[in-house]
């Protein structure tokens, strides 16, 4: 262009004065190269935003979703009505915003769920295999998950913030990222308990010896496994076990399960001392640490749940172990019997071999709970056996189970499988 605007002026300057063709010709050649100019610097404008290009900008991949402070944006709610008569413009639009991040601490009322549940451990929440329990609860009737937060070892399974005077080496790495986990689960409509193992706890009383259950010598009561216990009567073991509760509730669960919340039941017995013990019973001590934690957690906005011993419905006393079936339901939501045919002695409820018989021990035993709770508010949810312990099981026992409770006028009910690995074949397509 600008080797064409040299030509056309020398030409001109051997040519005795202007003539109206030059003149016009010069004049539409430099209008056009104006016009090219603006052109290109308009378009580079729209394309940066008045901005120079960068690959952050460029990709939106790269883009960090955080502020100067690093705190995640909260987003808009999605509009209200029904999106169902949304015209299509706005449904597209729709599909590239995000939920509103939850507020934190902000709680609402909980919402009962009839739930259809199975359980998870820390390991396996914090592994691909979430992924593969997601997909058999999305495929199937299944609706609830259970996971371990406190177990059996007395270790937490993710990091807590416990607003507790008890400080426990228990730094959590089997679930590195608890709130994606529930954002996950909630994502899928999947109804979330966290299992607390309440007073089975060998790292408490390892750091806090004065905590434990002691030995008539002085020292600290083992079980016959040689696992120490938390003392039921200290009040102290039941403000750090309901903190621990509480900072589950923050993290976003919508019930809290209460598991080993009971005396021992096996180890020299008679060799047990509780420092502390006053004139309450074994059962009373119980049932007030429950009113005790339910009375906080329901500022927490969730449901509090328990797990017993299956005897428990049938049983006319505390087993021994502080598990009456009528006083811990009248301080839960829900009360989970852990009806294991493989748990019952042979010629329990007059079976001859209760774990090759699952209709007729689960029902036996949901019924006896159900006439003694008649009347009360709490929910009866047992567990139910999906493993095989001393007999064979598998999808035809699994749904025995399952349809002895219904029989038995109840709704509800969880898997229990110690490795998560659950029979997909005993469970309805959703």
């Amino acid at each position: 262009m600008s080797k064409v605007l040299f030509k056309a002026v020398v030409r001109t300057k051997k040519i005795r004065g202007w003539t109206v063709h030059n003149f016009m010709k010069k004049a539409f050649v430099i209008i056009i190269v104006v016009v090219l100019v603006l052109y290109l610097a308009a378009v580079g404008i729209m394309s940066t935003g008045g901005k120079p290009i960068t690959p952050a900008a460029s990709d939106q991949t790269d883009v960090d979703p955080t502020d100067d402070t690093g705190v995640q944006q909260e987003l808009p709610d999605d509009p209200p009505g029904d999106i169902d008569k949304q015209s299509q413009e706005n449904k597209d639009a729709d599909k590239s915003k995000e939920p509103e991040q939850p507020k934190e601490n902000q709680r609402t009322e909980p919402v009962p769920v009839e739930v259809k549940g199975i359980y998870a451990t820390g390991i396996t929440v914090g592994s691909s295999r979430l992924d593969d329990l997601i997909e058999l609860i999305d495929q199937t009737e299944l609706n609830s998950l259970v996971v371990d937060i406190k177990d059996a070892t007395g270790y937490l399974t993710t990091d807590l913030q416990l607003d507790s005077e008890f400080k426990v080496d228990s730094s959590g790495t089997k679930i590195k990222d608890l709130s994606g986990v529930l954002q996950k689960l909630k994502e899928h409509n999947i109804y979330t308990i966290a299992r607390i193992v309440v007073f089975k706890d060998p790292l408490l009383v390892e750091e806090y010896p004065e905590l434990a259950v002691k030995h008539t010598s002085g020292g600290v009561w083992y079980d016959y496994k040689g696992k120490a216990w938390a003392n039921p009567y200290n009040r102290k073991v039941w403000d750090y076990n309901t903190a621990v509760a509480e900072a589950a509730a923050d993290a976003g669960f919508d019930e809290i399960q209460f598991d080993y919340v009971r005396f021992p039941s096996d180890g020299p017995l008679k060799e047990a001392v509780y420092p502390d013990k006053d004139d309450k019973s074994k059962a009373e001590t119980i049932a007030e640490f429950l009113a005790y934690a339910k009375n906080r957690l329901e500022k927490q906005g969730v449901f509090l749940s328990a797990d017993v011993f299956g005897l428990t419905t049938s049983a006319k006393d505390d087993l021994g172990i502080g598990q009456k079936i009528e006083l811990i339901a009248a301080n839960t939501d829900y009360v989970s019997p852990m009806v294991y045919p493989s748990h019952y002695a042979l010629g329990s409820y007059g079976i001859k071999n209760p774990n090759a018989a699952p209709y007729q021990t689960v029902h036996k035993s949901l019924t006896d709970a159900v006439y003694r709770l008649q009347g009360m508010d709490n929910i009866i949810r047992p567990w139910l056996q999906d493993f095989s312990y001393g007999y064979p099981y598998g999808a035809d026992e699994v749904k025995a189970q399952v349809q002895a409770t219904y029989d038995a006028g109840l709704k509800e009910w969880i898997l229990w499988n110690p490795r998560n690995r659950y029979t997909e074949a005993a469970l309805n397509k959703d």
